[in-house]
């Protein structure tokens, strides 16, 4: 199960009692996936939503405050990418009214016009405010944030968690509400869809714990561990391999000047003091420059060694420019 599946289900999990936050709830699930359609019976609202269990999470608030019933419809239309989409169809006689208490119709001389931004009527304080972005995160967010399992590397390297919509006046009102709970968040836009996001893993953190996914907060500061660690690991395990390329290349480099002196002069014709790195280096072609000092009779410092080998690689490089 995804992320951002796991934290939708997870919200469904508490039960609005209160009528205000449950038509905010609505309100929010309409801004983000409600549909309308007109027929000879009247208009009719639907929601499409890919979470099917959320049906009788809202067929019950439907029945605590409009006694009627939903209905489930499932169709080929609604595969999309191997997703598939369900139509949870509100009844022709509540529509409208439900609709209008949501804060998405309103009516004036007898006509209706739809409200794309949030009618501050119906999110009023904190808890409807709370609720509205519930119903907003289960009907329009994504989140591109995969769990590492089992020591799998095969988790999203970033956090990113997104809503989006046709209509930019939803997202500016989201991004008002999600301010005063001091959950920064950023607009933009991503083809014919306006986008409001949240890239930093505290802020996410803050949202999640904002619409009740306590599990997915704890997921999620378990994930920022992990990573954490296995960076620190990574950069180790980098500096190791690092060191040891340079001892090799060093050792390499090393060798071949004290091969090269041998075939032309012999080691007997060098200085005292270089035939002893010498016949000491090609002794121990694998050890570092400390394993060496360890091995040595000589009293030198690391220093005092590495200017040896320096001057076996010039004397080396002399006898290549000679020839």
């Amino acid at each position: 199960m995804s992320f951002s599946r796991q934290s939708k289900l997870e919200i469904l999990e508490e039960k609005l009692e209160d009528a205000n936050c449950a038509l905010a709830f609505l309100s929010g699930l309409f801004h983000g996936a409600g549909q309308l359609s007109k027929n000879s019976e009247g208009v009719r609202v639907d929601l499409v939503t890919d979470i099917k269990e959320i049906f009788p999470y809202v067929n019950d608030i439907v029945k605590r405050l409009y006694g009627e019933e939903l209905e489930l419809e499932i169709s080929d239309d609604y595969i999309i990418n191997k997703t598939t989409y369900y139509r949870i169809m509100f009844p022709v006689g509540i529509s409208q009214r439900v609709l209008q208490d949501c804060g998405l119709l309103e009516s004036n001389d007898g006509s209706y016009a739809l409200e794309y931004g949030i009618d501050l009527n119906v999110v009023c304080d904190e808890e409807t405010q709370r609720a509205f972005v519930k119903g907003a995160f289960i009907s329009c967010s994504t989140s591109s944030i995969r769990l590492s399992e089992l020591g799998s590397r095969g988790a999203s390297s970033g956090y990113h968690l997104e809503f989006a919509s046709h209509h930019k006046e939803l997202l500016e009102g989201l991004q008002e509400i999600l301010g005063e709970f001091t959950i920064p968040s950023k607009l933009g836009t991503r083809k014919n869809l306006h986008i409001l996001y949240l890239k930093d893993s505290e802020s996410i953190k803050d949202l999640l714990a904002l619409v009740g996914a306590t599990q997915s907060v704890l997921d999620l500061s378990n994930e920022m561990a992990t990573r954490g660690l296995r960076n620190i690991v990574n950069r180790q395990v980098n500096c190791i391999n690092a060191n040891i390329n340079k001892t090799v290349e060093a050792s390499l480099k090393q060798i071949q000047a004290i091969e090269l002196i041998n075939k032309h002069i012999g080691l007997e014709n060098l200085p005292e003091d270089l035939q002893e790195v010498a016949v000491l280096r090609l002794a121990n072609q694998q050890e570092s420059m400390e394993e060496l000092l360890k091995l040595s009779t000589i009293e030198l410092t690391k220093s005092g060694l590495n200017h040896r080998f320096r001057r076996l690689i010039k004397i080396a490089d002399d006898l290549k420019s000679d020839e």
